[in-house]
């Protein structure tokens, strides 16, 4: 073999450059992991492990911006980490708390979801080659984010957690409307809001810091009712999100 191309096989890599990838890696085995305890019926395990592992998908591009350290491959491998986390694990985490009660109909709600997560991230990958969207500076999303999505198809398993008893059971029809609402909420292009765009006003810094500390404080006291509360926000503000967006556009266009 000739010497350069020795040199090239056995180039040393940095930590600096595999360390983005192992963060998206542990998001990857979180989501695995979530389904091991939905078999095991530890259903409040699983959630939280399908949490854990947005945590981790929102650390992966941190880290990578932080060290400038962002490649291909960290998007492609991110891309399918976000597969398995937030499409496959939370639709089987759904399908065996509830949608088995409708046998085949269920299941198929399961794929359609799973199957809605793969294309809105092929999409996004896509996306990734235009050089005009690249470039294109935004403070909206197109579709609901893989993790939110998650989080919002979780919820009725949520729901118990926080109430207790079983206030799901006998509505698995209306589960299984929800979750394709969701599936079509994430292949949207409906305009949803950007956490890396947004920017608190200077005079609102310290309310803002105040409603991070209760909003931290309600996650150790009653976590799954402020998670559900976050994502109820969320939803009922996708409309202003659309309109904040059209006011934008139509700012734009008078110029």
């Amino acid at each position: 073999m000739p010497a350069r191309k020795k040199a090239l096989l056995f180039r040393a890599i940095s930590i600096r450059t595999i360390l983005p990838s192992v963060v998206t890696l542990f998001a990857f085995m979180a989501g695995l992991t979530s389904v091991k305890f939905a078999l095991s019926g530890k259903w409040e395990l699983a959630v939280a492990a399908v949490i854990a592992a947005g945590i981790f998908d929102g650390l992966d591009g941190t880290v990578a911006r932080l060290l400038k350290s962002t490649s291909r491959f960290g998007a492609e491998l991110d891309s399918l980490s976000d597969v398995v986390a937030f499409g496959v694990a939370p639709a089987i985490l759904l399908y065996l708390f509830i949608l088995q009660d409708l046998d085949r109909l269920g299941w198929a709600v399961a794929l359609i979801y799973a199957s809605a997560m793969a294309l809105r991230l092929a999409r996004f990958n896509a996306r990734l080659d235009d050089d005009a969207q690249a470039k294109k500076a935004s403070s909206f999303l197109t579709g609901v984010p893989a993790p939110m999505g998650a989080g919002l198809l979780l919820a009725p398993l949520m729901l118990e957690f926080a109430f207790g008893g079983k206030l799901t059971e006998g509505y698995a029809l209306i589960v299984a409307a929800y979750a394709l609402f969701i599936a079509l909420l994430m292949v949207s292009t409906l305009p949803t809001i950007s956490l890396k765009a947004l920017r608190v006003p200077r005079e609102a810094f310290i309310p803002a810091l105040l409603v991070i500390a209760a909003v931290f404080t309600g996650l150790f006291a009653r976590p799954w009712l402020v998670l559900l509360t976050i994502g109820a926000i969320y939803l009922l503000g996708l409309p202003f999100t659309y309109a904040s967006k059209k006011k934008r556009e139509a700012r734009k266009g008078r110029r």
